[in-house]
């Protein structure tokens, strides 16, 4: 095995996994057939700066995950449920659609959506805490409360979207990418017996970094007011990207670590939070999963 670092994440009936260089999606087509995605990994020499560059190489780690990610599930979204045979079709509705335009609106789309979704998920934990600022009056309780229902608000809302069908797929498939990458880290075969040996847990794992940011959060808030009121808002929207950055940082600390007998507990949470962002896939879904490494691996052969 090299030292290549492999990530992933699930998209609609199926999965997708990147090397630095390049990205390969494998879905499963409405005639059982396998249908692949590739393109490469743009590699702008200003980008690559930044990425070397502590705390800040994790927002732009992540906004390049937004774009990206964005541009394999349009791709699995438009054909997991169409024949094959259709495939003509789609072409021209998409050259009909002008293709720049869908190009630039799924990177507007996954900038935004990633923004906005950070942003109601910082705030909206400041409004439930300041209706109890009469009873929690302290600067370290209302942090804690404000983490608090942040923490509470995270997990209904992966419990809610993970009752509709669609989304427990994903999550299959989520636990499917997983387990081949700890099966590949492991040195063994990517066999479908293989693979479903493994654990559908990982260090590395998104999920986990959403967690981080709450209890990273939680330390960064600690040294910042939160009185007056609207200086409370602007100091959480403008630590974004630190807590951001930070949350990252841990994320790959804990990866490094995950082997050492007493800090491996500092994953611990964020494999918590995959037990929830994560289910057992099916034989199927993990030849899905098998089938989009593979092609991974012979692309960057």
């Amino acid at each position: 095995m090299t030292n290549t670092k492999y990530g992933g994440q699930a998209v609609i009936e199926g999965v997708m996994f990147q090397s630095p260089r390049k990205m390969v999606t494998a879905i499963r087509r409405n005639d059982d057939s396998i249908d692949y995605f590739e393109m490469d990994r743009p590699q702008k020499d200003w980008v690559q700066k930044l990425k070397k560059i502590p705390i800040l190489r994790g927002n732009v780690a992540i906004i390049e995950s937004s774009i990206y990610g964005m541009k394999h599930m349009d791709f699995a979204s438009e054909r997991y449920e169409r024949h094959p045979s259709d495939d003509m079709n789609i072409e021209a509705e998409k050259h009909e659609a002008n293709k720049s335009k869908i190009v630039l609106s799924t990177v507007l789309i996954g900038i935004l959506s990633f923004l906005l979704g950070k942003t109601l998920f910082t705030l909206i934990p400041v409004f439930i805490a300041e209706v109890f600022s009469g009873v929690v009056t302290s600067h370290a309780g209302q942090v804690a409360l404000e983490s608090f229902f942040k923490l509470i608000l995270l997990l209904l809302y992966i419990y809610a979207i993970s009752m509709t069908p669609m989304i427990k797929r994903l999550f299959q498939y989520h636990g499917a990418e997983h387990k081949v990458i700890n099966t590949f880290e492991d040195n063994e075969p990517l066999t479908v017996e293989n693979v479903q040996h493994h654990s559908r847990l990982h260090y590395r794992c998104g999920s986990s970094f959403i967690l981080f940011t709450v209890l990273i959060g939680f330390i960064v808030y600690m040294f910042v007011p939160v009185d007056p009121f609207y200086v409370r808002i602007l100091n959480r929207l403008a630590l974004i990207p630190v807590v951001i950055g930070l949350s990252f940082e841990f994320l790959q600390f804990t990866n490094k670590v995950r082997h050492v007998p007493v800090l491996k507990w500092f994953g611990i949470p964020g494999l918590l939070l995959q037990l929830l962002t994560t289910k057992q896939p099916d034989h199927k879904q993990v030849e899905v999963a098998i089938a989009s490494f593979n092609r991974l691996l012979r692309s960057v052969e």
